[in-house]
């Protein structure tokens, strides 16, 4: 994990014991928790391919740019990486208030993808 996003995250008051980066192919093994959303954040995945995940997630993108491809100083990278996070973050907190329960598929689609668009 890099430790720019490690020192944010400590900062910010979210536990980081136990992280670690890990491969798609641990949320496919049989006995994976289930998935309900797949949000994809990296520019560069829009791109990318993903796999057919078990259950058929949601799945949006919510790109950003690459907090670690930033070259510079120590406090330039610290600066992306708190831009990514703060427009991350006000994207979950829209998540959070959906009211997922009433919206079909479609609809709840059509909402995460303006939640990534915004």
């Amino acid at each position: 994990m890099n430790p720019f996003a490690l020192e944010l995250l400590s900062r910010s008051g979210i536990p980081t014991s136990g992280a670690r980066s890990k491969s798609w192919d641990e949320f496919a093994r049989p006995g994976a928790p289930q998935i309900d959303f797949i949000l994809t954040v990296c520019d560069s995945a829009a791109a990318e391919s993903c796999p057919v995940w078990p259950g058929r997630p949601l799945t949006a993108h919510w790109g950003v740019p690459d907090p670690a491809a930033v070259k510079g100083t120590d406090q330039e990278k610290r600066l992306a990486f708190q831009k990514a996070f703060s427009a991350l973050s006000q994207r979950i907190d829209r998540l959070l208030v959906l009211p997922a329960e009433k919206l079909d598929a479609p609809a709840l689609k059509k909402q995460l993808d303006e939640i990534g668009r915004g």
